[in-house]
């Protein structure tokens, strides 16, 4: 058995501790330790980007990164953004353009459009389609998912849809 370590996580606002061993993965620490299962497993090999997530605002996949590696850092999960009762802007651009279908993928879809949001800036279809490439998706098509990142992107950019 490893030694174990007690870390502490500053998930989505709020500091948790956690004892982990060393080898023990982010996404495993979000979903097992904290039950925040929105962080969703796909290939465990940074590929599909299932399990996207922000650290320090940045989008990374946390199936790639130690949980003890995240101390210190501020992370925010899909839960961070809002809920069923309560979705925050991007959520509710997803919801309007279905831009989801099996929901796998949208969580993590929706943390790399959080930070494309975050950035402010304006971006092209091209740009959005690129920093999309690392998130797969086998449902929509990725027009929709298009669509309402555009959207979001145009309405609080101040440029209009």
């Amino acid at each position: 058995m490893l030694n174990r370590r007690t870390i502490t996580l500053n998930v989505n606002g709020e500091a948790h501790e956690l004892e982990v061993e060393p080898r023990h993965l982010l996404a495993d620490a979000l979903r097992e330790g904290l039950g925040l299962t929105g962080t969703h497993i796909g290939c465990e090999h940074g590929v599909c980007g299932a399990c996207t997530i922000l650290l320090d605002g940045e989008s990374i996949r946390s199936c790639l990164l130690l949980a003890v590696q995240a101390e210190g850092h501020e992370i925010t999960t899909v839960e961070g953004l809002g809920d069923s009762n309560h979705l925050n802007f991007l959520q509710q651009k997803f919801r309007e353009h279905h831009a989801l279908q099996c929901g796998f993928c949208t969580p993590g879809m929706l943390m790399t459009a959080t930070e494309l949001l975050n950035q402010r800036t304006s971006l092209t279809e091209r740009d959005i389609r690129d920093a999309l490439s690392g998130n797969l998706c086998r449902c929509t098509g990725y027009d929709h998912i298009i669509a309402a990142i555009s959207e979001a992107i145009a309405e609080t950019s101040g440029a209009g849809p």
